[in-house]
């Protein structure tokens, strides 16, 4: 089968691999119809390559028709279309049935100190290939697929595998009471569905903050009021100023770790990537330091006793916080990998509401063949040709 590999740092190539097969009773194999590119990917595009060994299969927003099941998997058959969530979990430990899916105990990667398995995300997370190929194999598939109708487009229903769901728990997260406002910075796709959530699940006022002229109009066209970081010079005292001086109720940080106006943090990564990975390893994981100009800008934007939700991707183990204004206003900080299937019940009536509420259909900017999933990585990393979000079909 064909599948995007990588092979170093900004470099992607589609390559011919083995097809999946079944390894578990409860593993699955999907042919895959439609795989996106997440903003997290561009992580290991650039960050997190240490971590990756040439020929690994990127991908985790994948959907697709299921072609084969292991014998314990029964909620599913052959032919059904079904949605995979990026998290790996088993649906009965102690965590899964708290909720907690994305630190499911089953499947926790311990050696590496982090949560659950995640499809196509490195050593760090379990290292299991992705979905941005012709099949993929579902390791807890027993549980994870969420079955979807056979009508309408792939665009409805794909991103239930991490951005929708993601979005939707950042704004829970937020905690902003009916009428309340919102400020969401960020508006890549996963900023474009909060701002669009917030607004269906009540707050009164919702701002997006970006710099991307064709992010800002995406966001304008589904009603969202916009702040042009290109317009202000200080971006926390501005919302503070729109918000009659007090500042958002919540403030949901949707950039991450390769934030814009972090110079010092930039030039830290770029010299760690340039290093053999036996030496840039042990520093990622132990000495690493994010670009936190976006986290800084929730934390002093949001009002006193506000909430600041996190749903950006960070890595950084010696990151400086501003302790004493947080202390002292009284912030309360929730973030973490999304639990997909947590949210997954509450989201889907949205999704199949014929009136789209969410957006769905009007988000992806480019949709590319798997072949072109090199040219989708550039544009999407550069922010080339409009693009906010790239759909590959294989």
């Amino acid at each position: 089968m064909k599948a995007l590999t990588w092979q170093g740092k900004r470099d992607v190539r589609v390559e011919e691999v083995p097809d999946p097969t079944i390894q578990e009773p409860t593993d699955a194999i999907i042919k895959v119809t439609s795989t996106a590119i997440c903003g997290s990917d561009l992580h290991l595009y650039e960050v997190l390559g240490a971590y990756l060994t040439p020929g690994d299969i990127l991908g985790h927003e994948t959907m697709g028709i299921v072609e084969e099941v292991g014998s314990e998997v029964t909620h599913i058959k052959p032919g059904d279309r079904v949605v995979i969530p990026f998290n790996i979990s088993c649906g009965s430990c102690w965590m899964c049935e708290r909720g907690f899916y994305a630190q499911c105990e089953t499947t926790q990667v311990r050696e590496q100190g982090k949560g659950a398995t995640l499809f196509g995300y490195t050593s760090l997370y379990g290292a299991v290939p992705g979905g941005q190929a012709e099949y993929l194999r579902v390791p807890q598939a027993h549980f994870g697929p969420v079955k979807v109708p056979d009508e309408g487009p792939d665009t409805r229903f794909l991103y239930l595998s991490d951005i929708l769901p993601t979005a939707w728990q950042g704004v829970k997260y937020a905690d902003v009471e009916p009428g309340g406002t919102l400020a969401v910075i960020g508006l890549g796709p996963v900023g474009q569905f909060a701002t669009r959530i917030a607004k269906q699940l009540g707050a009164g006022r919702v701002i997006g903050v970006d710099l991307v002229p064709e992010r800002l109009a995406l966001a304008a066209r589904h009603g969202i009021e916009t702040l042009d970081l290109r317009e202000v010079d200080d971006v926390p005292s501005a919302l503070i100023e729109m918000t009659g001086g007090r500042g958002p109720d919540g403030v949901l940080e949707a950039v991450g770790m390769e934030a814009h106006g972090s110079p010092g943090a930039k030039a830290a990564q770029t010299a760690v990537g340039l290093l053999p990975d036996a030496l840039a390893k042990p520093l990622i994981d132990r000495a690493a330091i994010d670009r936190l100009d976006a986290l800084n800008t929730c934390l002093k934007a949001v009002r006193r006793a506000g909430t600041v939700s996190v749903s950006g991707v960070y890595g950084g183990e010696m990151d400086p916080m501003p302790m004493m204004e947080m202390f002292d206003r009284g912030i309360t900080m929730r973030m973490g990998q999304c639990h997909v299937k947590r949210w997954v019940d509450e989201i889907l009536p949205l999704v199949l509401d014929p009136a789209d509420p969410l957006g769905t259909e009007d988000l992806a900017t480019h949709l590319l063949p798997l072949d072109e999933a090199p040219r989708g990585y550039e544009m999407f990393q550069a922010k080339e040709d409009g693009c906010v979000k790239v759909i590959l079909q294989p």
